[in-house]
């Protein structure tokens, strides 16, 4: 039986995804980490090991036709995964692509269009053939990602400092939320004690850590806050005008959106959309698994109808 095989490395976990030609699912790994500029090459070699062997289970390695490998930035080149390969007794290399061609193709078998990712950072990119011709953001927390998760927790954290130096009681359910999940503290005095208390909490965490407070304005915002309502209301604007630098006004190309804070249920993902509709008369869709986009992207040269196969593959 010829199979093809998905890897989607993240910086955070790795995923891979093994099917057959005809797309029918044949096993599925996660592991740790699998970007080797974020967890160096033996730490990443060994969690993307873990996650094939999961996916392979029983199967014999040899039998995988085609491979493709997802990896943020496309920061790896096949050399950086050719010992894996022999290692685990694959006899293909795999083809090395960037996370964004990965998720582009997660939402569409089109070959061209534009993908917006807002998960912890956040970037948009325009391709042409399945291959990147514009990017956008993506500059990393310090210098970008306006819009983000990363984005949404520190605008979060600045609302809240100002509504507990300037405030006056009750204060919100935002900012009740993140003073209750940064220092433990159910209620919010206002004075500065409180603020340098906050202040410091922050500090001591790694700064991305911010990125987890986002969910908490997701929720705030669904209970009718009116502080994190704005800041979805801005996030939505900032992402759209993030597209508009990378999509020309008529293009009618599909948009993808991807990343956590896009692709759940969420009000920032509907505010997305619906600006994204009315400023672009194309399609908008949301991604799907990104490893089994990988094993699309494998399988696509091999079958007589990839349209068909994404839809098979997507779906399993």
């Amino acid at each position: 039986m010829d199979l093809v095989l998905g890897i989607d490395a993240g910086g955070t976990s790795s995923r891979c995804a093994v099917r057959t030609l005809h797309g029918d699912p044949v096993g599925y790994g996660r592991s740790g980490g699998g970007n080797p500029t974020a967890h160096g090459a033996a730490v990443a070699r060994s969690n993307l090991a873990s996650a094939v062997r999961q996916a392979l289970g029983a199967h014999d390695p040899a039998s995988v036709r085609a491979a493709v490998a997802g990896v943020a930035g496309s920061s790896a080149s096949p050399d950086d995964l050719t010992e894996l390969w022999a290692a685990l007794g694959l006899g293909v290399s795999p083809r090395v692509v960037g996370d964004v061609e990965i998720a582009f193709s997660a939402g569409t078998a089109a070959p061209s269009g534009t993908v917006l990712i807002s998960g912890t950072g956040a970037i948009a990119a325009h391709l042409a053939d399945r291959s990147v011709t514009a990017v956008s953001d993506g500059y990393g927390w310090l210098l970008g990602d306006t819009g983000s998760g990363f984005w949404l927790g520190r605008q979060a954290v600045g609302s809240v400092l100002d509504t507990l130096r300037h405030g006056a009681p009750p204060y919100g359910t935002l900012a009740e939320a993140v003073v209750e999940r940064l220092l433990g503290a159910v209620g919010t005095p206002p004075g500065p004690d409180r603020v340098n208390e906050v202040i410091r909490a922050v500090h001591a965490r790694a700064p991305l850590a911010l990125a987890e407070l986002a969910p908490l304005v997701t929720a705030a915002a669904e209970a009718g806050d009116t502080t994190a309502t704005n800041l979805i209301t801005r996030a939505a604007v900032h992402l759209v005008d993030t597209v508009a630098k990378v999509r020309a006004p008529g293009d009618t190309g599909p948009i993808v959106l991807a990343g956590s804070v896009l692709t759940g249920n969420g009000p920032l993902g509907h505010a997305v959309r619906d600006r994204l509709t009315r400023r672009w008369n194309a399609p908008v869709t949301t991604a799907g698994d990104a490893a089994c986009a990988a094993a699309w992207l494998a399988a696509r040269d091999l079958v007589p109808d990839p349209d068909a196969l994404h839809a098979r593959i997507m779906r399993a």
